[in-house]
């Protein structure tokens, strides 16, 4: 059984946004608050979580999570990778975690994160992290296969992942036709849904829409959702029965 909970489901900003007046950022429903998105990933006796963002130390806090294997990075965006510093209480706890991430990425985080890979001059307190180069080939990590999806942002490559019958999509614009045939037959899909308007390099709500029908897994939540989205309930009544909005701390399970 594969145990998934969100962290969080906003957008680059999160909800509320700072100094925002919009309505969304001052509703009192809990739902409309939305940290940098984030998911947490339980197996057997193993934990691991894609992306780690600016808030990943207080989600870590709220979930009582003790112990974290290693990370799968989508991408280099700060709101996905900014939070790689607060991995030291889990490496300090268990020793040494394992990063996995497209060459670009890696080198990314080398270069921002410099005093953490440089092997040579290792500051005192940082943690050791072991980066893994991953493909667009399926990889197995603890007895899990791992399936790489191919997705744009943009121009930019992301990462997908499909674990299962369960698929994590985020950052997407556009999805090719031979890597949409790696989501065939899913009984959930994870899938980014930024707003009601169109947008250079995120799906907004129609094309999220159409997306998932093409797709047709048996149940999609959208995620990295922003304010202009709507509110989370009135948003959903207006959702197809199997799409439904992901919230913070949604937890799911997938056989």
């Amino acid at each position: 059984m594969l145990q998934i909970t969100f962290l969080g489901t906003g957008t680059s900003q999160g909800i509320p946004v700072i100094g925002s007046t919009h309505p969304v950022c001052k509703s009192d429903n809990v739902k409309d608050k939305r940290l940098r998105s984030s998911i947490l990933l339980n197996w057997k006796m193993f934990t691991y979580v894609i992306d780690c963002g600016p808030d990943f130390r207080y989600q870590m806090l709220r979930s009582n999570c003790d112990k974290i294997n290693g990370v799968f990075f989508t991408h280099e965006h700060s709101d996905h990778v900014a939070g790689l510093d607060d991995l030291r209480p889990f490496y300090f706890n268990q020793g040494e975690l394992h990063v996995y991430a497209h060459k670009r990425v890696l080198e990314k985080l080398k270069k921002r994160y410099d005093y953490i890979f440089d092997n040579k001059n290792k500051y005192p307190g940082i943690p050791v992290i072991n980066p893994i180069n991953i493909s667009n080939i399926p990889f197995n990590v603890n007895g899990l296969d791992i399936v790489p999806i191919n997705v744009y942002h943009n121009k930019l490559q992301v990462f997908g992942f499909r674990i299962k019958n369960f698929a994590y999509i985020t950052d997407m614009k556009t999805i090719s036709v031979k890597e949409l045939k790696k989501l065939s037959n899913l009984d959930t899909l994870v899938l980014n849904c930024l707003r009601i308007e169109e947008h250079h390099s995120h799906l907004n709500l129609t094309e999220a829409i159409e997306l998932v029908e093409k797709i047709n897994p048996k149940v999609c939540y959208f995620t990295h959702i922003s304010h202009h989205l709507g509110f989370h309930e009135e948003v959903e009544k207006r959702l197809p029965k199997n799409i439904f909005l992901a919230y913070d701390e949604l937890s799911l399970t997938v056989s």
